[in-house]
């Protein structure tokens, strides 16, 4: 039998469920292709890291309701964007009630399961979006160091992983630490504005060092661009790691 998916319609945002209370995803019906999730607009804090036009490879393993693959269509023009799906109703739904577009010469969706895609490529890419959930909001096999090595060594020079981190005990030290131990120490994680979420960013290639007045002036430079508003996420960045003072260092 088949883990139901549902849709629902709150104060002009329709939100994705599979099957439970969790949120999977959400668009407001009057800007379908902003970020309407606090974690989603967290999840791209790396256009705060590096120099635009940086990202130009986008790999996404998770679809959900399609918000960042949107985002990142509609407004990082020079990015290229794959996404890999394991549930072919997410796609269809995403396509009937979300506004996800149909592929392109910049989107194409594989519908494949993530550990097997990643398994079976040699390509790579300046950033990989991580935010892959079964109904029961597991990440199963996703969630190992094997898995997350993968990942590092399929990132470019200036490379840059970004996961969403959520599970119902709210306990993250082990997934953390799995990630931590695959990126050679270089993984920044902080708590998500949506309660209960945490954002990990995995980094290769140079080294990150940006004080809070360059992360300001960044945010500020990406908001004008792309409308995307990362100015509350500067501070959660800068207190990722507490001996770092107003710097991010990465």
């Amino acid at each position: 039998m088949e883990n139901p998916i549902d849709i629902r319609e709150e104060a002009g945002v329709r939100f994705l469920h599979f099957g439970t209370d969790w949120v999977q995803g959400a668009m407001r019906l009057r800007t379908p292709f902003a970020l309407e999730l606090p974690y989603t607009r967290e999840m791209m804090a790396g256009l705060l890291m590096r120099d635009a036009p940086w990202p130009r490879r986008v790999l996404s393993i998770g679809l959900g309701a399609g918000s960042l693959a949107k985002f990142i269509h509609r407004q990082l023009p020079e990015a290229t964007h794959t996404v890999v799906e394991i549930e072919p109703r997410v796609l269809a739904i995403a396509r009937q009630y979300f506004r996800f577009p149909a592929d392109d010469d910049r989107l194409q969706v594989q519908l494949a399961d993530g550990l097997d895609f990643m398994a079976n490529t040699d390509e790579r890419w300046d950033l990989i979006l991580l935010d892959a959930y079964d109904h029961d909001v597991r990440q199963g096999p996703l969630n190992s160091i094997e898995f997350y090595r993968c990942l590092r060594d399929h990132l470019t020079d200036d490379g840059l992983l970004s996961a969403n981190l959520f599970n119902r005990g709210r306990r993250y030290e082990g997934t953390v630490a799995r990630m931590e131990y695959a990126f050679d120490q270089r993984l920044l994680a902080f708590a998500s504005a949506d309660h209960g979420n945490m954002i990990a960013f995995g980094a290769v290639g140079h080294a990150i060092d940006l004080d809070g007045t360059e992360l300001r002036e960044r945010a500020a430079a990406v908001q004008a661009a792309t409308g995307l508003d990362l100015r509350p996420t500067v501070n959660r960045l800068l207190g990722a790691k507490a001996d770092a003072g107003d710097r991010l260092r990465l």
